[in-house]
C-alpha cells in the first residue's frame, strides 16, 4: 500500500466516480488512483470494500469510505479552495435535499430509462418522464442564480451533474429539444469546466503490482 496517499478505486464513466474525483481534484488532494473494471473487479478492492461498486477510498490511516458523497465530503473536508461547501444561497439541509432525489428517485427513473430492457416491465418513455420532474424542479432554481445555490457551481452542482449528463446522453437529441434551456446551458458549461474535463482522462486497467498512477498527476 502506498503510505502517503490515499487509494482511490475508480472506473472512468461511473457517475459516483466521476463526482468524487471531481471532488479530490477541486480540494487540491492528490491520490493514488486505481482505474479498475466493473466487469472485472480486483481481489483487492474487494477485500477493502465487499459492496463491489466505486469509489471506494482507503485511507492512509485504514478507514474506508465507499460512499460517492461521503468521499465528496472527505475531500472537501481536507481542503475547499473553490468554497464548494459555502454556498451563497440556501443550507446544508437544502443541497442534501437536492442530492438525495437525484440519488433517489430521479435515479431510480433514469437506470430505467437508459436501461429499461434490463428491467421488466420497464417502459423507457414512462421513467424519462417521471424523471423530467426532477429536471422541472433544477429549471426552476436555474431561473434564479445561474448555478442551483448562486452564481457559482457547489457541491450540489458537481454531485448531481454527472448524472444529468447520463441522462441527456441517454437520448440526446430528445435532451436538446426539451424545455430546459437554463438546464441545458448549466449543464454545458459544467462540462466545460477543467473539474470536470480534467478527471476524464483515460488510464489502463489496475492491476495488483502496478506502479501508482497519482492523481491529479
Amino acid at each position: 500500500m502506498n503510505k502517503t496517499n490515499p487509494i482511490l478505486y475508480s472506473f472512468r464513466r461511473c457517475p459516483y466516480a466521476m463526482r468524487a474525483r471531481m471532488a479530490v481534484m477541486a480540494s487540491g488532494m492528490q491520490v493514488e488512483l486505481r482505474e479498475v473494471l466493473l466487469r472485472d473487479k480486483p481481489g483487492a478492492m474487494l477485500e477493502v470494500s465487499s459492496k463491489g461498486t466505486v469509489p471506494v477510498l482507503l485511507l492512509a490511516d485504514g478507514r474506508i469510505i465507499d460512499q460517492s458523497l461521503e468521499v465528496m465530503l472527505w475531500a472537501l473536508s481536507c481542503a475547499d479552495p473553490k468554497g464548494w461547501l459555502a454556498p451563497e444561497i440556501g443550507n446544508d439541509k437544502e443541497v442534501r435535499m437536492i442530492i438525495e432525489a437525484c440519488d433517489g428517485d430521479f435515479k431510480h427513473h433514469l437506470d430505467r430509462y437508459k436501461y429499461a430492457s434490463r428491467y421488466e416491465g420497464a417502459v423507457a418513455e414512462e421513467h424519462r418522464c417521471a424523471a423530467e420532474v426532477y429536471l422541472a424542479d433544477l429549471e426552476a432554481r436555474l431561473d434564479e442564480t445561474a448555478f442551483l445555490f448562486g452564481t457559482r457551481p457547489t457541491l450540489a452542482d458537481y454531485a448531481v451533474m454527472p448524472f444529468i449528463r447520463q441522462f441527456a446522453n441517454t437520448n440526446h437529441g430528445w435532451f436538446e429539444a426539451a424545455p430546459y434551456p437554463l438546464l441545458q446551458a448549466w449543464l454545458s458549461g459544467l462540462l466545460k469546466a477543467d473539474v470536470f474535463t480534467g478527471i476524464m482522462g483515460k488510464y489502463a486497467q489496475w492491476h495488483e503490482g502496478d506502479a501508482p498512477v497519482l492523481f491529479p498527476a
